[in-house]
Parts: structure tokens; sequence; C-alpha cells
């Protein structure tokens, strides 16, 4: 059955992935995601991790085919629905209410764009710390504060957004999370501008916004608990599709690039790289077929798909030379998908702070993977 479905899957990518995707203009990038998320969700394979009822229903065994597949044909990657697919879809399915999902898991199948409104200024890693503050009047929240490094959210239509209503509690115990529509009066959306000269992230500032009491996602000051859910979607089920994609289209790139391999140095530096892929995609498929994973797997695979990333880029532009760093094609890249290896090992940086730094996920693992004592707090 697995053969069948990966010939199924394999003709299909033959005859649907376009072969110019990376030179697509700045200008048509959000058209061209959402004609791609249609043309996944037509064949069946746009959210293969979601339940049966809301259009996934997908084995791991065969998502693990499905993603191989799609990166051993060069596929692009749903970059601009990410946070909708994987972020927004697990928050709503383990806490969201029954209006919620219908009313947005259909319209993010349909398109909708999601961003994540959780780090601010002075309270990126320590997330508890956030300052944004929503203050409970009559059937809405009133919000104001600021938002920072938010991924899309200049194309967003809605937004996962933290905010804290009680200013009393404890850090972790006074904060809310909220749906948030992203045409509500008093938001203000700035694009930042990066150093590869995308403007891929956005700051947001919410000045007296108004959010519907319907939109809260679980009780009031519980939403560091909805958040774990969030955060353990990008550290754990994501992986799996990352972790195919790394070791089809980011490592075959570097084969092709130290071709031919009659340097033993470079010839070991490969072997090493394609050891620690085999353990990364080993890890990722045993996380997302357990149904009861330990409190700090997710972690794990965060941290090691991350750090990985890094140094195969760095690998990568090491080999490319000067020539590889003059390459910088302006693309979408997450660390492996641009074309040009120095823009892919600055684009690798980025996924070493989202989804908790690899500081953050290090004291996770050693607290609740490890049992390793807290450190008293000075």
């Amino acid at each position: 059955m697995r053969a069948e479905f990966r010939a199924e899957v394999r003709e299909w990518c033959r005859t649907h992935i376009p072969d110019d995707w990376r030179q697509v203009p700045d200008e048509e990038f959000v058209r061209f995601q959402q004609e791609w998320f249609q043309e996944l969700r037509a064949a069946g394979f746009a959210v293969p991790h979601w339940p049966a009822e809301w259009g996934g229903g997908m084995s791991v065994p065969e998502q693990i085919v499905l993603y191989s597949e799609l990166a051993a044909h060069d596929a692009p990657r749903l970059v601009l629905a990410f946070v909708a697919i994987h972020h927004a879809a697990a928050t709503l399915l383990a806490a969201g209410t029954d209006e919620q999902r219908k009313r947005h898991l259909p319209a993010i199948l349909d398109g909708e764009i999601w961003c994540q409104g959780f780090s601010e200024p002075g309270a990126g890693s320590d997330l508890a710390a956030l300052r944004t503050t929503a203050r409970k009047q009559g059937d809405a929240y009133v919000v104001n504060g600021q938002k920072l490094w938010a991924s899309g959210a200049a194309h967003a239509d809605w937004c996962l957004l933290l905010a804290r209503t009680d200013p009393e509690a404890p850090k972790r115990h006074g904060i809310s999370y909220f749906l948030l529509d992203m045409t509500t009066p008093g938001l203000d959306v700035r694009p930042i501008r990066q150093a590869t000269g995308e403007s891929h992230f956005c700051e947001i500032f919410l000045n007296d916004v108004e959010i519907p009491a319907a939109n809260l996602v679980g009780p009031e000051n519980a939403g560091w608990q909805v958040a774990q859910r969030t955060l353990g979607a990008e550290r754990g089920m994501t992986m799996l599709e990352l972790a195919e994609r790394l070791g089809n289209q980011g490592f075959r790139r570097i084969v092709q690039l130290c071709a031919p391999l009659d340097d033993p140095v470079v010839a070991d530096r490969l072997a090493m790289l394609e050891t620690e892929l085999a353990g990364l995609r080993a890890l990722c498929a045993e996380l997302v077929a357990t149904d009861d994973p330990g409190p700090a797997d997710a972690s794990v695979v965060k941290l090691y798909y991350s750090e990985l990333l890094q140094r195969m880029t760095d690998f990568g532009a090491e080999v490319a030379g000067l020539p590889g760093q003059a390459e910088l094609h302006r693309s979408a890249s997450s660390g492996w998908e641009s074309g040009a290896w120095v823009l892919d090992f600055v684009g690798s940086w980025e996924w070493t702070i989202p989804g908790g730094t690899s500081e953050i996920q290090r004291t996770i693992i050693g607290e609740r993977g490890l049992g390793l004592p807290r450190e008293p707090a000075s």
C-alpha cells in the first residue's frame, strides 16, 4: 500500500510542481503561495496532519512518504500558510471552541493567512515577560501594546495573540490567548527590513484594539497553557516535513555542490551530515508516531533540527566559496531553499530563535526531560 501511495505522489509531483517557482517575483509571491496551497489541497496533500473530519487523516508513514517525495521533486514549501496550517490549527483543535473551529479551519483551507503575535521588545525568549495588556470591557477586550518579529503579518488575515489580562498575577498566570482579526481598527503593521533585503518580519502596534470575548481561546488567564500547544506544534509535527525537506533538498544540493567527491575531508563532512540527518528523521518519525511523547521530546527535535540546519548551510557556504557569496537571490528562504548558500546560511539562524531559542530548548530538556533542578533566582 505504501509503495502504491508513493507512486501516486511521485506521479502527481511530476505533473504539478512548477520548475521555476524560485523565480516568482516578490509582488507575485502571495498569489503564487495561495495557488500552490489550493493545488495541494485538491490532491489531499495540504494538511495531511489534520484530523480526517477536517480534511487530513493521513497516517504518519504516509506523511513521511508525501514529504519525502515533495522534497525529492523540489516542491515549494507553504511558507505563507505555515502558521495557519500548523500553529493556528493545532491551537484550535486542542483548545478552541466548536464555533472557533467551524469558523476558522474551513477558512484556512480556503486560504486564510495567519501570523503569530507572541514576542515583544524585551519579551522574546522570556515570553512570560510580555507587557501587552487586554482589559475586559463588556463583551470585548481592549488591547494595547506592541508585538515584534511577527512573520508574514503584512499579509495576514488573523493573528494568534497573547496579552496580559491580570497584571497582578504571577507572570505565567495572568496571560490570555486571543484570535485577532487583522482588519480591526487600531492595528498598525510595520514591516521590518532584514539584512537580506526582505521584510518577512513585522512589528504590530495595538492601540485600543477591541477583540470580542468570543475570540478568547481557553479560559481567561490560561493563555500560557494554550500557548504551549502552539509552540509544541512548531517544535513537533512541523519538524517531520522540515526534516524530510532538509534531507532531500538541502543535502542533495550540497552533494551536487561537492561533486566530484575526490577530497577526503569533504567526503568525511558529507558522511557526518548524512548520519546526523538519518538521526533527525528517526527522531521526527518517533515523535509524531507517539501518542504520549515525553515533556521534552519536541524540544530535542527542534534543537537538533535548527542547529543541524546551521551546520549544513555553513558547510554549503564554505564549499561554494566566493561565487556562492555573490549569489544573493532574493527569495523566501528558510535556511536551505533559496538557491544561494550564504543567504540560506543567514536564514538558518532564524530557526534557532523562534519557538524558543536553543538556550530555552536546552533548559526545557534539562528540567522537564532530565529532571535537573531549576537554577535558583539571583
